[in-house]
């Protein structure tokens, strides 16, 4: 497996533990159990979760109204979708001084 596809993976991995994440902090807020807090939920999506935060938003309808939560989770959003043309435009450039070097 090439490195762009190992890393497409980790994605897309961590994308799907995001959004359980979000599932399981909205049973517990159902139930009245042990809640997952604001701060690492926010957390997850900064470090490359992000699809998978706003889609448990969107299909569990779980911090829709909830500010400045979903303010924060749209900056990040917004902040990957920057990083993605980015990546793809200087990432083989840095991968190649990285094996060069």
């Amino acid at each position: 497996m090439g490195t762009t596809a190992t890393l497409f993976v980790i994605f897309l991995l961590f994308n799907v533990v995001t959004f359980c994440l979000y599932w399981w902090d909205k049973e517990a807020a159902r139930d009245g159990h042990w809640r997952v807090s604001e701060a690492r939920l926010l957390q997850f999506a900064f470090l490359g979760g992000s699809l998978g935060a706003v889609a448990a938003q969107r299909l569990l309808r779980h911090k829709t109204r909830k500010e400045p939560f979903r303010t924060q989770l749209m900056a990040i959003l917004v902040l990957h979708a920057a990083l993605v043309p980015a990546a793809l435009i200087f990432g083989p450039t840095l991968l190649d001084m990285l094996r060069a070097g």
